[in-house]
């Protein structure tokens, strides 16, 4: 019965390849690129899709929430007996000391249900790292065995009710108290509360609870406390309470909660002291001596969360454009071009405009994303762990992750309306997994905060030029920078791309596909945004107040620079993929890059074009390229999407089964032998014409009359319609046949 199922689906497949028409004469290596886009860690990553295609691990949608919570609790017990969640820690405990290869493998779990992926994150990846990576050898040999095992499920209770991205300013407060040798956990307040805590309504027996540490006095900012929660029956210990925060707008397989302590006692050895401790007596002591930079030191510990969501937010790109390209290449609307068949949907170039653009930005986002859990690793791992690595790092997890988790939310939404009603059913996953993914706009770091430090640390650099710089050199820079601002305001550099391309629509198509000039629009966007913004911080005011307002005008423009500087990364990372590539592949490829850079540019078209970037042709021409390179992409989007490497037991949507196929040849086949019977009934329009009657309007499908929509008709073609078109490729010019030409429907 299996090998009949998978012969039935592989038909499916042909047959949807078949809708294409003829192939270009470059061919996607699917399994290359497929095995390229796995990554360093592939294995893994196979491994954990092995795990969804699992039943076992699968969402079932109708669930109430109280069953959706105990069968993501029972899965997280299969996850621990099958112990490749332990791979990130220490081989002398159980673990394989593998960072790179834990996350690939987790964020795949996406695939299989949300809140798993989420629950066991929260679990292994943020409650059980605090302790490995803020604790010492007592906390790791005390508290990380049942923790791996999953017998003590814990929390992480960071977030407050009135304090999210800003855990600098929590409330919660633990003072020692030299005299027991304990610490006074206490919210003192609502607002202190610990917030939306995964496994903090039912299931957390511990939790990491972050608190200012308070010893003779003086606070000495935010620490980690590991804190027993509950006792072996699920009751609050003395002193601790809390609430359940109830249902939510996705990942309802998580028992979201809220935690209060009231004076509760915690042990001065329950202080994760790696970066700073307390000693019997109330003296403090940290290897690091500046609070600001123990505080990010702490917390950059933590940044594999979003690491991890950023991978997974790729991951459910993938898979909303397999779902949507699959179904567009079998499903069937309007007589377009013919009488006897409808269109397939991606024939539409707005369809392929909708989806392929969305395409390019999820590779993009794929090879960005394995740079960066490279550099994880290499940090987490030790080989590459210096301050400086460990700042990369994080600032291109903020970026990283809030970019993707945006456009996994914008993706999941297209795709969902790009399948019509049938996107809308739960049985097809779009909705669901929009839903769940929702709040990764915000978790880890609400995506503008995480910008906003991103951008923080572009201006960083940017004055980092001139530490130890002379006047002259400074002078220098000024002058440059003078000179490049005059030169695109009179207009001198788009001219300048007048003269190179004539004016010719064909020239400038040309010169926006050569990667040098992409990769020059996106980085001059970057620099000119920061050291404007640079610029005109310079002489803020030393007053704290007037300084904080002169920043705050500024913080748009940084989030957009940082965005800017984001994208670049992930153009970057495409780039550098395609060149790798074996050559009929990398055709293909460069398609895609193309896309993705021409798209970025044309959403930020006018900032180029008010900056004298982009001269009017070129603008125009960024338009028209793309619209040339969706059909190029066309004959190929299975095979972009099929290099993903999910099979229906991973996407579990009907409409990307090949159902609708079958569908649509039923369909067919009866029209088919109808008219081949001759039974076929007349429409009305010819049955009047048979009759000598006068033809009518077709009120139904045009609102002008029939003669104003020839006009139209003959001036789309007139107009865009070139006799031949003139394109890059290989760096060699080549003339090919024109489009076939524009139509008014």
């Amino acid at each position: 019965m299996a090998d009949r199922t998978a012969s039935a689906r592989l038909d499916r497949r042909q047959r949807a390849r078949s809708s294409e028409g003829p192939r270009q004469h470059a061919k996607v290596d699917v399994a290359w690129l497929g095995r390229d886009l796995l990554g360093t860690w592939a294995e893994q990553r196979l491994a954990a899709r092995r795990k969804v295609a699992d039943p076992t691990f699968q969402r079932i949608d109708d669930l109430t929430m109280a069953d959706h919570r105990e069968r993501v609790l029972g899965q997280m017990r299969a996850l621990a007996a099958d112990g490749a969640v332990l791979r990130a820690f220490p081989s002398r405990l159980g673990g394989h000391d593998d960072h790179g290869g834990n996350i690939a493998g987790f964020e795949e779990l996406v695939l299989a249900d949300p809140s798993l992926q989420i629950k066991s994150g929260v679990h292994y990846g943020l409650f059980g790292a605090a302790v490995l990576h803020l604790g010492t050898q007592h906390h790791h040999d005390t508290f990380l065995p049942p923790i791996m095992r999953f017998d003590i499920p814990g929390a992480f209770a960071m977030t407050e009710t009135g304090h999210g991205s800003d855990v600098a300013s929590i409330g919660t407060t633990a003072t020692y108290d030299a005299d027991t040798e304990e610490f006074d956990l206490h919210t003192p307040f609502r607002g202190a509360w610990k917030d939306y805590l995964g496994n903090a309504a039912l299931h957390g027996r511990d939790a990491v609870v972050f608190a200012k540490l308070i010893t003779g006095g003086v606070d000495h900012g935010v620490h980690a406390f590991y804190v027993p929660l509950r006792d072996e029956s699920g009751a609050f210990l003395p002193g601790i309470g809390g609430e359940d925060d109830g249902y939510k707008g996705g990942l309802n397989g998580i028992d979201n909660g809220r935690l209060h302590f009231t004076h509760v006692r915690v042990p001065r050895t329950n202080l994760l002291n790696r970066y700073g401790d307390v000693a019997p007596d109330g003296t403090y002591s940290s290897p690091i001596e500046s609070p600001g930079r123990r505080f990010f030191t702490m917390l950059g510990t933590l940044v594999q969360g979003r690491v991890s969501l950023d991978g997974a937010a790729v991951v459910a790109q993938q898979a909303a454009l397999a779902i949507a390209i699959r179904y567009a290449t079998e499903r069937r609307q309007f007589n377009a071009s013919s009488e006897a068949q409808e269109e397939v949907l991606l024939d539409y170039r707005r369809h392929q405009r909708r989806l392929f653009t969305r395409l390019s930005k999820a590779y993009a986002q794929t090879y960005a994303h394995a740079i960066l859990l490279t550099k994880f690793d290499g940090v987490f791992s030790g080989r590459t762990d210096t301050p400086e690595e460990r700042e990369d790092l994080e600032t291109l997890a903020a970026g990283l992750k809030a970019l993707s988790s945006w456009q996994s939310l914008d993706t999941l939404q297209e795709a969902r309306e790009a399948c019509g009603g049938a996107g809308f059913l739960g049985e097809n996953r779009l909705v669901q997994l929009r839903a769940d993914l929702d709040v990764y706009a915000t978790f880890e770091g609400d995506n503008t905060v995480l910008l906003q430090l991103v951008g923080k640390r572009l201006l960083g650099d940017f004055a980092k030029q001139f530490k130890g710089a002379s006047k002259a050199d400074i002078a220098r820079f000024a002058a440059d920078q003078f000179f490049d601002r005059a030169t695109a305001l009179v207009g001198l550099r788009a001219l300048g791309q007048d003269v190179r391309d004539l004016r010719r629509v064909q020239n400038a198509s040309v010169a926006i596909r050569d990667r040098d000039f992409q990769r020059d629009m996106l980085e001059d966007r970057v620099e000119t945004m920061v050291a404007e913004i640079a610029g005109r911080l310079r002489h803020a005011p030393r007053d704290q107040a007037k300084a904080a307002a002169a920043f705050n005008a500024e913080q748009h423009e940084l989030i957009e620079a940082a965005r800017a500087w984001v994208e670049l990364q992930q153009y970057n990372a495409l780039d550098e993929a395609v060149e790798r590539m074996p050559d009929a592949t990398k055709k293909v490829m460069t398609h895609v890059r193309d896309l993705f850079a021409l798209t970025i540019i044309e959403e930020h078209a006018a900032w180029h074009l008010e900056n004298g970037r982009l001269s009017d042709a070129r603008s125009k021409a960024v338009t028209s390229t793309i619209e040339r390179l969706l059909q190029k992409l066309r004959p190929h989007a299975l095979d972009l999407v099929a290099s993903f490497g999910f099979g229906d037991e991973h996407l579990r949507a009907e409409i990307a089964s090949g159902a609708e196929g079958e569908r649509q040849a039923e369909a067919m086949a009866y029209y088919d032998a109808l008219r081949a019977s001759g039974a076929m009934p007349v429409p009305e329009k010819q049955a009047r014409l048979a009759a000598g009657a006068e033809p009518l309007a077709d009120a139904a499908s045009s609102p002008l009359p029939p003669e104003e929509v020839v006009a139209i008709d003959h001036d789309l073609d007139v107009q865009d319609a070139p006799a031949e078109r003139v394109e890059a490729a290989d760096d060699r010019v080549s003339v090919e046949p024109a489009d076939e030409a524009v139509d008014a429907r």
